[in-house]
Parts: C-alpha cells; sequence; structure tokens
C-alpha cells in the first residue's frame, strides 16, 4: 500500500520545527564549534589558518610549581619568559622558515605565529628564586614555593 500525497503531506505538518538539537549533547558539540571557529582556531590544529598556541602542563608539589611549554618549531631566542607583579607571561614567536628557491611549497599546514600565554602565581612563591631552561623545543619554568612558617602555639590570657 502506497500512501496519498495528501497523507504524506499532513504527517509532515505535524513535525513542528524546532531550532533546538533534538539530542541533548548535539548542543555540546554544537557550542565546541561555534567557539572553535569564533576564536579565529581551526579544529585542524596546525593548519594555515590557525594560530599557534603552546601546549602548556603545570605540576605542582610541596616545594616548586614546573611549567612545561611545548614550543615545536621555535629558536630558544625568540622565547621571553617575564614576571611582574604575580603574572607569568611566555611570549614568543614561530618563524616561517626560509625556503630554498628550488623548493614548490605545495601545502603549508604549519602555523607561524607569535603567541602570549600568561598565568596568575599564588603568592606562596619565591619569585625571585624562579628559573627557567630550554630543551628539545620545551620551555621548563621552575617556580619555587615559599617555606612555610613553622606556627608557634600561643596561649593567650583572658582578663
Amino acid at each position: 500500500m502506497y500512501a496519498h500525497k495528501k497523507d504524506v503531506q499532513t504527517t509532515m505538518n505535524l513535525i513542528k520545527f524546532s531550532t533546538t538539537p533534538s539530542v541533548p549533547w548535539f548542543g555540546g558539540i554544537d557550542r565546541w564549534l561555534d567557539e572553535a571557529f569564533r576564536s579565529g582556531r581551526d579544529p585542524v590544529e596546525g593548519s594555515a589558518t590557525s594560530r599557534f598556541v603552546p601546549r602548556i602542563d603545570i605540576v605542582e608539589d610541596d616545594k616548586k610549581i614546573v611549567v612545561r611549554a611545548d614550543l615545536p618549531g621555535v629558536n630558544e631566542k625568540d622565547v621571553e619568559t617575564r614576571l611582574d607583579d604575580g603574572l607569568l607571561t611566555l611570549r614568543g614567536e614561530r618563524k616561517l622558515a626560509k625556503e630554498s628557491k628550488d623548493e614548490n611549497l605545495r601545502r603549508a599546514e604549519r602555523g607561524y605565529d607569535s603567541f602570549v600565554r600568561s598565568f596568575t602565581l599564588p603568592d606562596t612563591v619565591a619569585a625571585e628564586k624562579i628559573g627557567a631552561k630550554y630543551d628539545k623545543a620545551v620551555r621548563e619554568i621552575t617556580i619555587p614555593k615559599l617555606e612555610a612558617e613553622q606556627k608557634k602555639a600561643r596561649v593567650i590570657d583572658i582578663h
């Protein structure tokens, strides 16, 4: 049996149009895609249209905080680490390598751009003892913590 054209049209009119997704988790995907494209970043990292944003790991223990930044393709001399009023800033630039006259670039996916990453440090760090090193395209910043003052018990007389 085949439905008549009139029956199909009536059925279609019963379906309410909605701009919200019918599956709740689709909303999360839509928001993620909107955020990715609104920020100017391409979801495919490293494409020519994306900005270079170094990946950061922050590790903390009782004595120190360690910040590690992956900086592939960035020369050590092109990275600045600065502490200003409790704000740790990592700034630099990944530059385009010089092309040979014999090369014909067919595809460029590696992003070349300047970058800035900043982090607010807690008041419990020893700012004057911060150190940094650069090894195998990883900037590692070690931030020692102040030693906790030994709290002395104190008896308070009540008068």
